[in-house]
């Protein structure tokens, strides 16, 4: 997805070509990849000759957004502040991560958002 995020309207062959430079995988696993997108309403395709150009049905920051809140609410019933705390207990966080989101809290405190 994230290929046809960046590079839309791209062709099969164009994806696959991306996606060979960077997996082990083999065109056919790729075009399964593909089929399966458009299955489930992910990408959508027009036929241009003999050529299948695909687009994103989702836009990224809204999938991301989506499977966010998803897996807040899977695992820690939609409180992000258990979330957190997990991952601090845990030393999952390094200093530069923690120090990123004091600097995004308080960029936030300093908008007045909720």
């Amino acid at each position: 997805m994230k290929i046809v995020w960046k590079h839309a309207p791209i062709s099969t062959n164009e994806i696959t070509d991306r996606l060979l430079k960077t997996t082990k995988w083999s065109p056919k696993t790729i075009q399964t990849l593909i089929k399966r997108l458009v299955t489930k309403g992910a990408l959508t395709y027009e036929k241009q000759g003999r050529v299948f150009v695909y687009t994103p049905v989702v836009k990224e920051d809204e999938y991301i957004k989506q499977e966010s809140n998803s897996f807040l609410e899977r695992y820690y019933d939609g409180d992000i502040t258990a979330m957190l705390s997990k991952y601090i207990e845990n030393d999952s966080l390094s200093e530069a991560e923690i120090d990123t989101l004091r600097s995004l809290l308080s960029e936030r405190s300093k908008k007045g958002g909720n």
